[in-house]
Formats: C-alpha cells, sequence, structure tokens
C-alpha cells in the first residue's frame, strides 16, 4: 500500500478495527480513572481546604493538571468519535477511508487551544510542561502522545491527592486520640500535685500541649510537609506519612503518665516501701559488719593471703531514706516517688556490694575446705580399697592435714600437699595421674568417687 506522509503506512481495515477497539479500551480505562479522581475524598478535602505551604502549591498546580485532563481527555473523545464515524461508513473502508483513518489514528489530528495548556505550564514548570503549548494558538497530539501525556498528568495528580489524603489519614485523628489522653492525664496529674513549675512531669505536659495543637495545624494545612517519600518509588503515593513529630511526644506522654503512675503507687504504698527500705539498709550492714568481722578470722587462720579490705555503710543512704520520711510525712507525693525509686536501686546495688565483699572476704575459708574436703574423699577412697595402712599414703595425708587444720594455714603449701597426697593414691589405685593445676580444685580426672 501506499504512504500517508508522515504516520508511515496506510492502515488496513484489520489493522484499523484493532487499533479503534484499544483506543476504545483505553477511553474508558481513562475516563473511569478521571471520574475516580475527581470523586476522591483526598480531592474533595484539598478543595474545601485552605491550605498553607508547599501543599498550598502542589494542589494550585494540580488543579490546572486536573482542568488539562478533562480538556485533553474531551479531545480525545472527539477525536476517537471521528474516527469511529469514518470507519462506520462503509463495511469495507475505500482506500480514501483508510488513508482518513490512518490520519486520524496515527497522524496528529488532535487539537488542544494553547490558552488551556498555558495556563496549566504557568504552574507546574517542574513536570516538564513549559514551552508544550506556551505561547502557540494550539497545540498537536498523535492519539498515543495524548494518552501518553495523559497518563502523565494522571500519575502526578492523583499522587498529590493520594499523598495529602494518606497524611490526614494518619494524623489528624492519632493526635485528637492523643490530645484527649493528654487532657485526662493533666487532670490526674493536677490531683497528684504535678504541676508545671513544681515538677518536671508538669512542664513536659505544658510543652506536649503546645506541641500538639502547633502540630494538628501544620498537618492540616499542609499535609505534604508531613510525608516522606519511599526511595526509588514512582508509583503514585509511594511513600508514609512523617509521624517523628507524633510519635516522639507520644512516647513523652507515656513517660509522664509512667511518672504520674509512680506517684499514685507512692501514695498508695509508701509506709511499705519505705519498710522494706530501711530492711535492705540494715541487711547490709549486716553483712559488712559480717565481713569485718570474716576479714580478721581469715586474717589469723590463713597465711601469705591477700585480704580484701571492707568499706563502712554509705551513710549518704541513711541521710536519703531520712528525707524520704520527712516528705511522706508532708504529703509530697511528687517528690517523694522519684526519691523512692532511687533509693530502692542504690539499696539493693548496696546490698549486693555486701554481698560481694563477704565473698571476697571468706574466698580463703572456702579454698581451705575444699582442700579438706578433697583430702577426707581420697582417704575414704584410698580405705575402699584397703590402702589405708600404707606408709607413704598415711604419711603424706598426716602432712596434709597438718597444714589444712593449723593456723595460720599456708593454702599453697597445703594445696600441694593435698595433689602429692592424690598422685600417690592415684598411682597406687590405677595407671591414671592427677593433672597438675593451681586453683585449689581436684584435678583427678577419675575423681574421688571413683
Amino acid at each position: 500500500m501506499g504512504v500517508a506522509g508522515s504516520t508511515g503506512p496506510v492502515m488496513d481495515r484489520d489493522e484499523v478495527d484493532r487499533a479503534l477497539a484499544r483506543l476504545g479500551a483505553e477511553h474508558e480505562a481513562i475516563e473511569t480513572s478521571l471520574l475516580a479522581l475527581q470523586d476522591h475524598a483526598g480531592r474533595r478535602l484539598l478543595e474545601g481546604a485552605e491550605l498553607t505551604g508547599v501543599t498550598k502549591e502542589r494542589w494550585t498546580a494540580t488543579e490546572a493538571s486536573i482542568g488539562l485532563l478533562w480538556a485533553y481527555f474531551d479531545a480525545y473523545t472527539d477525536a476517537l468519535r471521528t474516527a469511529r464515524e469514518v470507519r462506520s461508513r462503509r463495511r469495507w473502508s475505500s482506500r480514501e477511508d483508510l488513508v482518513e483513518l490512518t490520519e486520524l489514528l496515527r497522524g496528529e489530528s488532535v487539537t488542544v487551544a494553547g490558552s488551556t495548556t498555558a495556563a496549566v505550564t504557568a504552574h507546574v514548570p517542574e513536570q516538564g510542561l513549559a514551552g508544550a503549548g506556551a505561547g502557540k494558538l494550539s497545540e498537536r497530539f498523535t492519539l498515543a502522545s495524548l494518552v501518553d501525556r495523559m497518563n502523565e498528568l494522571y500519575a502526578s495528580s492523583l499522587d498529590m491527592v493520594v499523598t495529602a489524603d494518606a497524611v490526614w489519614s494518619a494524623l489528624p485523628a492519632r493526635i485528637d486520640l492523643l490530645s484527649a489522653e493528654l487532657r485526662r492525664t493533666r487532670r490526674l496529674a493536677h490531683d497528684v500535685g504535678v504541676r508545671p513549675g513544681e515538677h518536671p512531669a508538669g512542664d513536659d505536659l505544658d510543652r506536649i500541649t503546645h506541641t500538639l495543637s502547633a502540630l494538628r495545624e501544620q498537618v492540616v494545612s499542609d499535609p505534604l510537609a508531613f510525608w516522606v517519600r519511599a526511595p526509588g518509588s514512582s508509583a503514585p503515593g509511594g511513600g508514609r506519612p512523617d509521624t517523628s513529630t507524633y510519635d516522639r511526644e507520644a512516647r513523652a506522654l507515656e513517660d509522664v503518665r509512667r511518672e504520674i503512675d509512680a506517684v499514685l503507687t507512692v501514695r498508695q504504698d509508701a509506709e511499705a516501701r519505705l519498710i522494706k527500705l530501711r530492711d535492705l539498709l540494715s541487711r547490709a550492714d549486716r553483712t559488712l559488719a559480717e565481713a569485718r568481722s570474716a576479714r580478721g578470722e581469715v586474717l589469723a587462720k590463713i597465711a601469705a593471703t591477700e585480704v580484701p579490705k571492707v568499706s563502712g555503710p554509705p551513710t549518704v543512704l541513711q541521710e536519703q531514706l531520712a528525707t524520704a520520711a520527712e516528705y511522706r510525712r508532708r504529703a509530697q507525693w511528687h517528690r517523694l516517688s522519684p526519691l523512692l525509686e532511687a533509693l530502692e536501686e542504690k539499696a539493693e546495688d548496696e546490698l549486693l556490694r555486701a554481698r560481694e565483699s563477704l565473698t571476697a572476704v571468706t574466698a580463703p575459708l572456702a579454698v581451705r575446705a575444699e582442700l579438706r574436703g578433697r583430702l577426707d574423699a581420697y582417704k575414704a577412697k584410698v580405705a575402699r580399697h584397703g590402702l589405708a595402712e600404707d606408709p607413704e599414703l598415711v604419711e603424706r595425708y598426716e602432712r596434709a592435714r597438718r597444714m589444712l587444720w593449723s593456723a595460720p594455714c599456708d593454702l599453697r603449701a597445703a594445696e600441694h600437699a593435698v595433689l602429692r597426697y592424690q598422685q600417690a593414691a592415684a598411682e597406687m589405685l590405677g595407671p591414671r595421674v592427677p593433672e597438675q593445676g593451681g586453683t585449689g580444685r581436684a584435678q583427678d580426672g577419675r575423681g574421688p568417687g571413683t
């Protein structure tokens, strides 16, 4: 077939029918999308909102884009209707009809008034439309390029509408719920004496109140300022609302709520907690006293051993305990609460420190007791095998026993004596020789009970 200008070869009837079917399906899809965009809740909210900032700028451009979309769609509809009318003239289209249809379906057959596109390009230069129709009386498109242009405008318009709607759906309702919880917390805080200027939590409540109020106003007027676009995403609405400010204030309110709960708990069980604190500190004092006494015993009974010193009880804890009792007497719950929490932690630490000190001081006595037990266990083992009267074993046993039951006891020498007794017993009982070790623990691979 011949050539129809710049449109390429003339289409045959089958190609025309397939093209018309495809364009008809595209027309229905575009119309459905445009109607859905027109009825979108986010678009209706944007139309009625008093916008500011980036949202105001984007919505001005988007409104113009939506208007241009309908103008393009009307032009597309007219061109498709014209093509269908030409095709319907005859069941078997003539060559003249096919040439005309080829021009309509593939050529720049769609004309849009330049004033229409110029109105949009004045608002949306960032969309690459500047110069596309600006300063022209009209702009011409092929049906395919017009569809591409409509898809671009639709995607950017839908992105703006969906993004704003997503932020409005996510944040204002959550802020309102948090504000309601904030009001309840403020009333409770006032009842227990947590007030601005008197307690840090009261100051926090004031700050959270002001922050949430400002945040809601900003979200309502400029939702796009609270949108985080997903990296690499080009889909409309690809991203998530920025809830960082809301999340921070929600955590702050939760901290205040825990503080107030602690104050309420203090009011209910302050006396019991004070009694428990006195008991903890008393037990720590007794443990330290026991450690000091044990240190003297160790120094007297164990020779050549480093014994750690034992410090006295910290007087600052007793002073703080007296302050806590005074706060309770004056019903200063908001001051008593943090002091009790700090004291409880310190008292537990103090008792743990006292117990660790007692363990460290008595460690040499524990080593001596372990060596005594090991020596007697091997003696019993030897006796079970009928070797209790062996002169060498008796001599080594007595030497080790004298060292372990004399004062002061040289632990290193006593351990060496016990090990020599073990070695002699092992040689007589079997071929296995106990391993060498210097920790004061049993080293015989078979153990005393084998």
